[in-house]
């Protein structure tokens, strides 16, 4: 989420994670490993290690769209080839990604997460010219076809996507922010969107129901729906307004072009930021907004957070939509039409390693106002 504001933060954070990798014989060869967290009533603790795993390649590769420089990440390659080999040989002959164990649930975060990695994982790989990109594309197809159909909830109002399944294949079908994962933000060689894991017709259903107020407090997006057994606003994953969550959802629906739904969420989190004095916790109460209220702070809630800071990033740099390709030595942008804030000037941004200023209109046009030499605007 800080990528915009330079690439050493992300650097600096995979060689720390790559010393832990396990590199010996076994199951767990290639896994770096942590802690499990983040109860909830539905699901058990998820595993941060099978997350962390995940996202090493594809944090490696984004990190080189914005201006990570060929030695880092060349130095890095072998940790994230690892990452990819346990990926492989944790999926084996099957589909799915179980969380850390093979009697864990299948969530559909952690999916979410390891097509991301097959794809980018894919490109850094043929980049390199390392083997391997064409299974993981394979097999990320192969994820999508049954994903679609395997956690997919049909109801009348248009269905749903589950929140996991059980080990013995029952769904879990609750709503919850973790579906915003599924509105995949990876972009591709020259800017292209990397395609999701739900089709057109899923990703439109999940992103009313994400604006729906169910899940829409008007101050971000609720960890779980409001009428979902369980429900409590104070819940951390059971109804509290996790920012973090709330600014991927939004750069999600952004990218999937529900700016209505994105702008809604935005301006929430944007309001209860002013409540807070602009120094925005991790999460607050999901209680629904009023006219006349605040957001109710969570009494276990870390503030100032690491997390909610690089979320205030995500959520303005999302309305310029800046997609960099450094290698290629181009930058795309793709500003929200609507311009839920206005008028928006951002600096002290860096892209391919030289500062990047731009502004958007109230039009929701952008122009450039700084850029390194020889960095071309793309169509």
């Amino acid at each position: 989420m800080t990528l915009p504001l330079g690439t050493r933060l992300a650097a600096g954070t995979l060689r720390a994670l790559a010393r832990t990798q396990h590199r010996g014989p076994g199951p767990r060869s290639g896994m770096i490993p942590g802690p499990r967290r983040d109860t909830g009533p539905h699901l058990p603790p998820g595993c941060t290690g099978t997350e962390a795993t995940l996202l090493f390649p594809v944090l490696l590769a984004e990190a080189r769209r914005w201006g990570l420089c060929e030695h880092e990440t060349q130095e890095l390659m072998p940790v994230a080839e690892r990452c990819l080999a346990w990926l492989r040989t944790t999926v084996g002959d099957g589909t799915y990604v179980r969380d850390s164990h093979p009697g864990g649930p299948v969530r559909c975060e952690t999916q979410a997460h390891a097509h991301r990695a097959a794809l980018l994982g894919a490109e850094l790989l043929d980049d390199f010219g390392r083997p391997g990109g064409d299974g993981l594309r394979q097999w990320a197809r192969r994820l999508r076809t049954s994903f679609q159909r395997d956690f997919w909830v049909d109801d009348r109002a248009g269905g749903r996507p589950a929140a996991a399944r059980a080990p013995d294949g029952r769904l879990v079908p609750h709503l919850s922010a973790a579906t915003a994962h599924l509105l995949d933000t990876g972009l591709l060689g020259g800017g292209a969107p990397a395609p999701g894991l739900l089709d057109p017709v899923q990703t439109d259903r999940l992103a009313r129901l994400l604006g729906n107020p169910g899940m829409d407090s008007g101050w971000g997006l609720r960890g779980l729906a409001e009428k979902e057994a369980g429900y409590n606003p104070f819940g951390h994953r059971a109804g509290a307004v996790r920012v973090q969550e709330t600014a991927i959802a939004v750069a999600g629906l952004a990218a999937a072009g529900h700016e209505k739904e994105a702008g809604s969420l935005l301006r929430g989190v944007v309001a209860a930021a002013g409540t807070f004095g602009h120094r925005l916790p991790e999460m607050y109460a999901g209680e629904q907004r009023t006219d006349m209220g605040a957001p109710l702070p969570h009494p276990a809630a870390c503030r100032p957070a690491a997390t909610a800071a690089a979320a205030g990033v995500l959520l303005l740099t999302t309305l310029v939509g800046i997609r960099p390709d450094a290698p290629a030595k181009t930058v795309t942008l793709r500003p929200v039409r609507d311009a839920p804030l206005g008028e928006l000037g951002l600096t002290g941004l860096r892209v391919a390693g030289a500062p990047f200023s731009v502004r958007v209109s109230r039009l929701g046009l952008a122009m450039v106002e700084e850029a390194a030499d020889g960095l071309q605007l793309g169509a």
